[in-house]
C-alpha cells in the first residue's frame, strides 16, 4: 500500500438466503389460515343448506307472545331454527292461559291460550273494543291426568281404571279413568291406603285428590273444572244454562278440586324426582307427556315406565287458539298452521295436528311414536264427550271454585 493512500475497505454484502425460517413462516401461516378458511366454507355451506345464508343481510323481527304450556313449542330449538328461516324470532312471556286473557295485552303481538274458553275470553274482550284479533287453530291436545305406575295399578285393582292402548316393557302406559267412580272416592275422602296402594310397594295415608294449577289463571284447571262439573252433575242437562245453575254447580264441586301449583310448574313437578311425593296425580296435557317420553327414549334408549297417563272417561279435547293481535302476529299464525316443517315439528312434540277443516289430520302421530318404540295411546274413543259451559257460566264457576274475581262484563257473547 502506498504512503498516503487510504486502505481499501471492502463494502459489506447483504446476502438474501432462501432458508428454513421463510419456509417455517409459510407453514405457520397455512396452519392458521387453512382451518379458518375451512370453517368459513363449512359455515357457508351450513347456512345455505338451512336456508339462512342471507339472514345477516335480512331483517329479523322479534315477536312478543304470551302463553302457558304451549311455550314448549316455541322454546324448541328446531322450531326456532325453522322460524329463523322466515326471519322471525319469538320471545315468550309465561303466564296461565286465563291470566293471558284478563291482563293487558298491548305489548304483545300474539297470545296462545291453551284452550277455547280462554281464547274466547280474549276474542270477546278484543271485539268489544274493536281491537285486532285473528284466530288460528294449528293443533289440539287432550286433557289427561298424569300419575305413576303404583297409583294407576292401584286404581285398576280397585275397578276405577282400565288399561288401554299399546303396552311398554313395564306394562301399560295408558289407562282409562272411570271419572264418576274416581270423583266419588274424592267426595268420600277415601285415602290411598284404603284402596290398596301398599300392595304396590308404597304407602300413602293422604286423601285421593287430583292436583291442578290455580284455576284463576290456568286453562287446564278451568277445563278440568268443566270436566268435573259435567261428570258430577250426572246425566241430564250437560251444562248450566243460567247464572244460578252455574253458581250451584260450582258450589257442588268445589270440594272436589285441589289447586295451588303454578300452571308453569305442574308438569315439571311431575317429571321431577320429588314429583311422586308432592302430587301423585296432576292435571296435564297429552302432548307434554308424549314429548317427555320421546326425549327420555332418545336420551336413555328406554321408556320411563314409571310415569303413566290416566285418560278421563268423560273426554274433553282442548283446542289451543293462537290469537294474532296484529299483522306480524297473523303472519306467525299462518306459518305454524300451514308450514309443513312447523306442522311436522308440532307433531313430533306430541300435538295432534289439525287439517284445514279443523279435524285431526291422519295418523302421523301414531306412525311417529311407533317408529320410536313409544306405545301409542288410543286415538279414537267412544267415551262420553264433555260439553264446555258457555263462557259466561264457566267464568262464574271459576270465580266461585277458585275464589277469584270474575271477569265482568263479557260483552258480545253469552
Amino acid at each position: 500500500m502506498a504512503i498516503g493512500e487510504r486502505p481499501v475497505i471492502e463494502e459489506p454484502r447483504l446476502a438474501i438466503r432462501q432458508g428454513s425460517a421463510s419456509l417455517s413462516s409459510r407453514r405457520s401461516f397455512l396452519v392458521v389460515a387453512v382451518p379458518l378458511l375451512a370453517a368459513v366454507l363449512i359455515s357457508a355451506v351450513t347456512l345455505a343448506v338451512s336456508g339462512n345464508i342471507l339472514l345477516p343481510f335480512q331483517r329479523v323481527i322479534t315477536l312478543e307472545g304470551k302463553m302457558a304450556s304451549k311455550r314448549d313449542f316455541f322454546e324448541d330449538p328446531e322450531v326456532q331454527r325453522i322460524l329463523m328461516k322466515h326471519h322471525i324470532r319469538v320471545h315468550i312471556t309465561s303466564s296461565g292461559s286465563r291470566e293471558v286473557a284478563i291482563r293487558d295485552m298491548s305489548r304483545y303481538d300474539f297470545v296462545f291460550p291453551s284452550g277455547q274458553p280462554a281464547g274466547d275470553l280474549v276474542t270477546t274482550v278484543r271485539a268489544s273494543k274493536n281491537q285486532y284479533a285473528k284466530v288460528h287453530r294449528p293443533f289440539v291436545s287432550p286433557i289427561v291426568l298424569a300419575t305413576y305406575r303404583e297409583y294407576a295399578d292401584t286404581l285398576r285393582d280397585a275397578g276405577i281404571a282400565t288399561a288401554q292402548g299399546d303396552s311398554g316393557p313395564d306394562g301399560p302406559l295408558y289407562y282409562v279413568l272411570d271419572m264418576p267412580k274416581f270423583l266419588d272416592h274424592i267426595h268420600r275422602q277415601v285415602r290411598w291406603n284404603d284402596i290398596g296402594i301398599r300392595d304396590h310397594g308404597i304407602t300413602n295415608a293422604n286423601r285421593i285428590v287430583t292436583q291442578s294449577p290455580d284455576v284463576c289463571g290456568s286453562n287446564s284447571a278451568g277445563t278440568y273444572l268443566a270436566l268435573v262439573a259435567f261428570t258430577w252433575h250426572g246425566k241430564g242437562d250437560e251444562v248450566p244454562d243460567t247464572d244460578p245453575e252455574a253458581d250451584e254447580r260450582a258450589r257442588a264441586i268445589k270440594h272436589l278440586m285441589e289447586q295451588g301449583l303454578p300452571a308453569a310448574d305442574v308438569f315439571r313437578t311431575y317429571i321431577s324426582p320429588e314429583g311422586k311425593a308432592i302430587a301423585p296425580v296432576v292435571v296435564a296435557y297429552e302432548h307434554q307427556y308424549l314429548s317427555y317420553q320421546v326425549r327420555h327414549q332418545a336420551e336413555s334408549q328406554k321408556l320411563d315406565g314409571q310415569r303413566v297417563l290416566l285418560y278421563p272417561s268423560s273426554r274433553l279435547v282442548t283446542q289451543p287458539q293462537f290469537i294474532a293481535l296484529n299483522a306480524d302476529g297473523d303472519r306467525l299464525g299462518e306459518l305454524i298452521t300451514t308450514d309443513p316443517e312447523l306442522r311436522r315439528r308440532a307433531m313430533e312434540l306430541g300435538f295432534r295436528i289439525l287439517d284445514p277443516t279443523g279435524q285431526i289430520s291422519g295418523d302421523q302421530l301414531t306412525g311417529f311414536l311407533r317408529d320410536r318404540n313409544i306405545p301409542v295411546p288410543s286415538m279414537e274413543s267412544n267415551d262420553t264427550r264433555t260439553s264446555m259451559p258457555r263462557l259466561r257460566h264457566l267464568e262464574r264457576m271459576i270465580s266461585i271454585v277458585g275464589d277469584c274475581p270474575a271477569v265482568e262484563p263479557l260483552p258480545g257473547r253469552p
